[in-house]
């Protein structure tokens, strides 16, 4: 893939998924970050498919990312995981990391659900709590849908407003009542990384409104809302961000807290597409 996706690259990764899986109407498309992964291998009669063996598509190389597409079906309900995403800290380009999310939406998926492990900015969270996201602010500096005019696949301009389907936020509180799960909620922060945040990065971050800080997620749902998806995100809390607790951070303790989360977050995501 050059520089900007294209239609006919959308087109051939599209027909070699196809070629290899049954894709059926109706799938919900879900990206699995940190702590969420494991689903995907709840699923019944998968195929999986490595994103490097897709064309015009790049390997993940973030810890707990395994860089595969499941296709299945959970609990009747035919599911599209990306077990695993792309980030802007690998290198990737938002084109890059938008690209997936063209494919899904070409597959037939018009149900997203995003996911990503992030630090508790809001001083009421614990470490493990399950964040609904509210809503994003993008501190990464770019926009997938930037650059020349690419009308074929998105229009050039388009609304925001609820980045993250108001109906599908209503049967994540409910599902999470139905499981005796408390679902915290708030605002997520998107930077770059690869290294975390400072102390008086996060202070700024809690001036903005910002309640969970992380390092993806926000260039998937802006291309969502381009292509007119409904959006659900889900932040698990790994960690208290930087400052609000003295401890250094490290990327051991994301992943101890993201593994320890991996079935109540798993229970939670079941619930809500049985739900759908």
């Amino acid at each position: 893939m050059g520089q900007f996706i294209t239609r006919d690259h959308v087109s051939e990764a599209v027909a070699y998924i196809r070629n290899r899986a049954d894709i059926e109407p109706r799938a919900i498309g879900i990206v699995l970050g940190s702590g969420f992964g494991e689903l995907a291998e709840a699923l019944e009669d998968l195929v999986a498919l490595d994103y490097s063996d897709v064309p015009y598509m790049v390997g993940s190389t973030a810890p707990l990312h395994h860089g595969r597409f499941i296709i299945g079906r959970l609990d009747g309900r035919p599911v599209i995981c990306m077990q695993g995403r792309l980030h802007a800290y690998e290198g990737n380009t938002a084109q890059q990391i938008a690209f997936p999310i063209c494919v899904l939406h070409e597959l037939g998926v018009m149900e997203l659900i995003v996911t990503n492990a992030a630090g508790g900015i809001n001083a009421e969270f614990n470490v493990g709590d399950l964040m609904l996201i509210d809503d994003q602010i993008n501190l990464l500096g770019k926009n997938p849908c930037a650059g020349e005019e690419q009308g074929d696949l998105w229009p050039r301009f388009f609304d925001m407003t609820h980045a993250y389907s108001p109906e599908m936020r209503r049967r994540a509180r409910e599902a999470a009542d139905e499981c005796g799960i408390t679902l915290k909620h708030g605002v997520y922060i998107a930077t770059l990384g690869p290294s975390f945040e400072t102390p008086a990065e996060i202070r700024a971050f809690k001036t903005l409104g910002a309640d969970a800080v992380g390092m993806s997620t926000v260039f998937e749902v802006i291309a969502a809302n381009a292509l007119g998806m409904d959006v659900l995100g889900i932040s698990m809390i790994s960690n208290p961000a930087a400052g609000v607790q003295e401890e250094p951070l490290s990327m051991g303790d994301v992943t101890k807290a993201a593994l320890a989360s991996a079935k109540e977050a798993g229970r939670l995501m079941r619930a809500i597409i049985s739900a759908g």
